[in-house]
């Protein structure tokens, strides 16, 4: 086996990958019965929580593979040869010629957003899509979008056991549930997971928990009691100890806890263009942060950095930060340790 260190990836990337038709302005509400608005601007984007985290993460140095689904037509097209163009490898992308590619229409007001999307390729990755040789190419596995991944997240858990025993490190983000069950097997990814990125509506509905800091204690505690069954099942893909939680705040910051520590850091002031992308963005500076070696202070400041600089420009990915400016930002913000108490799932 390939010593992680040595491995030509610092992160692969699974997960969905479409573009963002990105209408913008004060006002994009659509009025039916064939009435026209005008509107600030329209732009194709590169779309997909997966797919910006991928752009982050390599804006800040990571070496970053990206494996996904894309239809044969022109955003497939696009998609591939974007995240290219940003430095992300996407060899291991497969080309469906019986779908369409994905696509999400997002109406954005400069804090506010609502987004529609054509699951098309979404859903069309497998896990033998992660088969072990190439698992074994990166130091750490990260899948995006998991509700959106009816088929993959069934597979996930044995997935990520299969990259603990290759040596990789893994996360996920589970972004929003269409459905609102707020589960699918939610235990066993959370047993098999090194870092869970969720947003602070998403922790609270999964975790059951109307408090920022309940939500992500009971989801670390879910991981380490779940894991510990896993480690003595057959899948033994657990260890127990529990994942690492990185809650994302939007204007509040970000929370993060292993199980020892709470961690808060607060929003620093900046300017706010477009908010797309910016969960994103923070998910890539943490994994950056996490991947250095940094402790889970430094990791989360950084992750806010990230995630504030992200906000500057309209779409995922045009705002995104270089490494320098993530930690000149990073560099002012507060640590502040929580104490919230026993959390009892």
């Amino acid at each position: 086996m390939t010593p992680p260190g040595s491995r030509p990836f610092d992160l692969l990337v699974a997960g969905e990958l479409n573009p963002d038709v990105l209408v913008s302005g004060p006002d994009v509400r659509p009025a039916f019965g064939q009435v026209e608005k005008l509107v600030e601007g329209i732009r194709l984007t590169v779309g997909s929580s997966s797919a910006i985290t991928a752009c982050g993460a390599a804006r800040l140095g990571l070496r970053v593979a990206f494996v996904g689904v894309v239809g044969r037509d022109l955003f497939g097209r696009s998609m591939l040869e974007a995240l290219e163009e940003r430095g992300v490898d996407v060899a291991s992308c497969r080309v469906d010629p019986d779908l369409p590619t994905g696509a999400t229409v997002i109406l954005s007001r400069p804090a506010d957003r609502a987004i529609l999307t054509a699951l098309g390729t979404i859903e069309a990755l497998r896990g033998e899509d992660l088969d072990d040789a190439l698992l074994a190419r990166a130091r750490h596995l990260h899948v995006g979008s998991v509700y959106l991944q009816d088929r993959l997240r069934a597979e996930l858990p044995s997935v990520f056991t299969r990259a603990r025993r290759l040596g990789l490190t893994t996360s996920f983000d589970p972004n929003w549930d269409p459905t609102g069950a707020w589960d699918g097997g939610l235990d066993a990814l959370l047993a098999t997971a090194d870092v869970v990125l969720p947003n602070r509506e998403e922790a609270r509905r999964m975790a059951g928990r109307d408090d920022d800091l309940a939500a992500a204690g009971v989801l670390h505690a879910r991981g380490a009691a779940a894991g510990v069954l896993h480690a003595r099942g057959a899948a033994a893909g657990g260890t127990g100890a529990g994942p690492l939680v990185a809650v994302k705040l939007g204007a509040d910051g970000g929370l993060a806890t292993d199980g020892a520590r709470m961690i808060r850091v607060t929003a620093p002031a900046v300017p706010l263009v477009d908010t797309t992308g910016a969960g994103d963005a923070f998910d890539a500076g943490f994994l950056a942060g996490w991947l250095g070696g940094r402790d889970i202070a430094e990791a989360l400041r950084l992750a806010v950095a990230c995630g504030a600089l992200s906000l500057r420009a309209v779409g995922g990915t045009e705002g995104q930060a270089t490494l320098a400016e993530g930690e000149a930002l990073a560099a002012t913000l507060t640590v502040t340790e929580v104490r919230p108490g026993e959390v009892v799932p």
